[in-house]
C-alpha cells in the first residue's frame, strides 16, 4: 500500500512522516492555506532520504514553470489538480519521473483517464482539499489498467474501511491528519499510517494480492516509472 502524505510545509512534519514509514511526501506549490515555495521545499527534501518521493502539486500551472520548479525544488513528481489538457500532461511526463493526474470522483472524465500520460490516478472528493468524505463507490468510475490514488477525507478512522472497499494501490492525506492547516498531528499521522498498512495486509490476506510500490534506481538514486515491482 503506497501511503503519500500531503500538504507538507516544514522539515519537522517530512521527517515525522518518513520515520514512521510513509513512501511519498506532497507539497503544494498552487495557491493553497498549505502552499510552499520551491525554495522551502528544496531545502525540505534536501535532508530526506533519496528513496522517498517527493511530489509537487499544482493547479493549471504553466508546464515550463512546473518543470522548471520541479528541478529547482529537487522533487521526483508531479501532481495535477487543474484542468490540464492531456497534451500538456503529457509533455509534463516526457520530461519527470512520474505523474499524478487528479480527478473528482464521479467526474465523467475519468472514464477516458486510462489514456492519460500520468502514471496514477489520483481519485479525490468533488470538494478538494475540503476534507470532505465522498461516497467511495464512485470510485467504480475509475479506469482498469491504472494505479489509483485514493483520497478525500481520509483519515485514522476511516482509512481502513476505505481500502478495504475500494482496494486502491494507495491512500493520499493532508488534513485529516493536521492538527491546523499547514501543520502535521504526530499521533494522528501515526495512526493512519499504521490502519493503512493494516488494511492492506487484510486486504492482501484475503485476494493474495501484494501492494505494489515505487522503486528507485540503485545508480543516482533516480526513480524510474518502469521499475514498478511486487513488495512481497
Amino acid at each position: 500500500m503506497f501511503v503519500k502524505i500531503c500538504g507538507i510545509t516544514n522539515e519537522d512534519d517530512a521527517l515525522l512522516a518518513t520515520a514512521l514509514d510513509a513512501d511519498a511526501l506532497g507539497f503544494v506549490l498552487a495557491p493553497s492555506p498549505r502552499q510552499v515555495d520551491p525554495e522551502t521545499v528544496r531545502d525540505i527534501v534536501r535532508r530526506l532520504p533519496r528513496e522517498m518521493h517527493t511530489i509537487g502539486v499544482f493547479r493549471d500551472e504553466r508546464p515550463e514553470r512546473i518543470i522548471e520548479i520541479v528541478g529547482r525544488a529537487g522533487l521526483h513528481g508531479v501532481q495535477l489538480h487543474g484542468n490540464e489538457p492531456p497534451s500538456e500532461v503529457a509533455w509534463i511526463r516526457e520530461r519527470v519521473q512520474f505523474v499524478i493526474r487528479a480527478f473528482a470522483a464521479g467526474d465523467p472524465a475519468l472514464a477516458d483517464a486510462s489514456a492519460s500520460a500520468a502514471d496514477i490516478i489520483l481519485i479525490d472528493s468533488p470538494d478538494p482539499g475540503s476534507g470532505k468524505v465522498f461516497d467511495w463507490r464512485l470510485a467504480e468510475g475509475a479506469p482498469r489498467g491504472k494505479r489509483i490514488l485514493l483520497a478525500g477525507g481520509l483519515d485514522a478512522e476511516n482509512v481502513g474501511d476505505a481500502i478495504r472497499l475500494v482496494r486502491p494501490w494507495g491512500v493520499d492525506v493532508s488534513s485529516g491528519v493536521e492538527q491546523r492547516p499547514g501543520r502535521k498531528d504526530p499521533a494522528k499521522l501515526r495512526r493512519f499510517v499504521a490502519s493503512a498498512r493494516a488494511a492492506a495486509a487484510d486486504v492482501a490476506d484475503l485476494t493474495g494480492e501484494h501492494p505494489i510500490d515505487l522503486t528507485v534506481d540503485e545508480v543516482g538514486g533516480v526513480t524510474r516509472p518502469w521499475d514498478w515491482q511486487i513488495d512481497h
